[in-house]
């Protein structure tokens, strides 16, 4: 049975907020030490925070294994939280892949049953 559920991280749209938060950050941190320091001591708080966040954000984007925006998985290749948390029967769990489906169980790309490799993803096929 195919899952789709939310992915695991941010993407690249993540790295580029952040890097316009780092330059509201810098800005702020200018102008308010030119007022008071409790407002300067908040923009250096806030520019930190959004390099850490800019940082993770490009490291999951340019990745290897790298997390997606949404996963379409297979019972077996990793189980649905949801049906682990409301019960569903364990033999949702454990089906075994019917490849005569004619989908990519990595991607959910349409197939031929003799492709040994999907054409979308390119990840070798069951």
């Amino acid at each position: 049975m195919k899952s789709i559920k939310p992915g695991r991280g941010p993407s690249m749209l993540g790295g580029i907020v952040g890097i316009a938060m780092i330059g509201f950050g810098i800005i702020w941190t200018i102008l308010a030490s030119q007022i008071s320091g409790i407002f300067a001591l908040f923009g250096v708080i806030w520019t930190g925070i959004a390099i850490a966040i800019t940082v993770y954000n490009f490291k999951n984007a340019s990745g290897k294994n790298r997390y997606s925006a949404f996963d379409i998985t297979d019972g077996n290749e990793e189980p649905d939280p949801l049906n682990m948390r409301f019960g569903a029967p364990q033999s949702a769990h454990t089906q075994t892949t019917d490849f005569d489906n004619k989908f990519c169980p990595y991607c959910g790309a349409a197939v031929d049953g003799d492709f040994k490799y999907c054409n979308n993803c390119g990840r070798k096929l069951p």
